[in-house]
């Protein structure tokens, strides 16, 4: 099977992208902190590590102004057309998508400035591989910023735990852990992160850990917990039953909104050239 094929194939899943915009009211709660690490300044030239839906590059093009430019490199082409389609809205003209696996590919673009990316390294067969070929993408000294999930435990807003038992179980890559593969909470453990980025050739990793309180939608939610979650048709009814029981003591009275705490973690890093 070819490199991250899995993921290839579920990203790329037409129903993915047709829901994708329900899943951003929660992404883009994140994305002032991933910014903020990035210490974005005027003609800097930026990769965005799996771009998505092209949210995030499009607010790095206006830090970095017409005089830089970012490239959005995603291993998904609905998104990248989605992220196209959206900058030509705009009328961005300092940003670009790219269909990119960002493990084994070449990168347009480059080299780089600065790499940034929310939630979308945490995917990667080989995430030592990956973070390897980004950092050959990268000027000497260039800058790492991006923001993962803290563990699923510190997570309660995410109903995993609950319908675990109603989802269809699948194979892990033969060099991962079920703690470490490839998934939203496979970056979960700092010490492993950290050990990811200094074999790949990183230097000056730091991690701040932080908490974002979001009140939005419970849809915008379930559309993320439960992403890629493969549940039999049989067992659908009972478990999105066990997701609304969990979900009910999140409920903000006499409205139709959530309260979350979202507990992230922004990993910075230089590259050493």
């Amino acid at each position: 099977m070819p490199v991250n094929e899995a993921q290839r194939k579920q990203w790329s899943n037409p129903e993915m992208v047709a829901n994708w915009e329900r899943r951003e009211p929660l992404l883009a709660r994140v994305s002032r902190h991933v910014l903020s690490a990035a210490l974005l300044q005027s003609g800097e030239k930026v990769l965005e590590v799996g771009s998505g839906g092209g949210k995030l590059a499009l607010l790095a093009a206006r830090q970095v102004s017409s005089r830089g430019r970012v490239t959005g490199a995603d291993i998904s082409h609905g998104m990248v057309e989605l992220a196209t389609t959206r900058a030509a809205a705009a009328k961005a003209k300092n940003v670009s998508f790219v269909v990119v696996d960002c493990q084994a590919d070449n990168i347009p673009g480059g080299p780089f400035d600065v790499a940034i990316s929310q939630f979308g390294v945490m995917f990667f067969e080989d995430p030592v591989a990956a973070f390897a070929n980004i950092r050959g993408h990268l000027k000497r000294g260039a800058r790492l910023a991006f923001a993962c999930w803290q563990p699923v435990s510190r997570n309660t807003w995410h109903p995993g735990p609950v319908v675990a038992p109603f989802v269809a179980a699948s194979p892990a890559p033969a060099s991962a852990s079920a703690d470490t593969a490839p998934g939203p909470f496979a970056f979960g453990d700092p010490g492993y992160v950290r050990g990811i980025l200094q074999e790949a050739g990183f230097m000056g990793i730091d991690r701040v850990a932080k908490t974002v309180t979001a009140r939005i939608s419970r849809d915008a939610v379930v559309a993320n917990a439960l992403m890629g979650a493969v549940i039999p048709p049989e067992r659908l009814a009972e478990a999105m039953a066990a997701v609304e029981e969990h979900y009910a003591q999140m409920r903000i009275p006499e409205t139709d909104l959530y309260r979350f705490e979202l507990r992230i973690q922004v990993f910075t890093a230089n590259s050493q050239g």
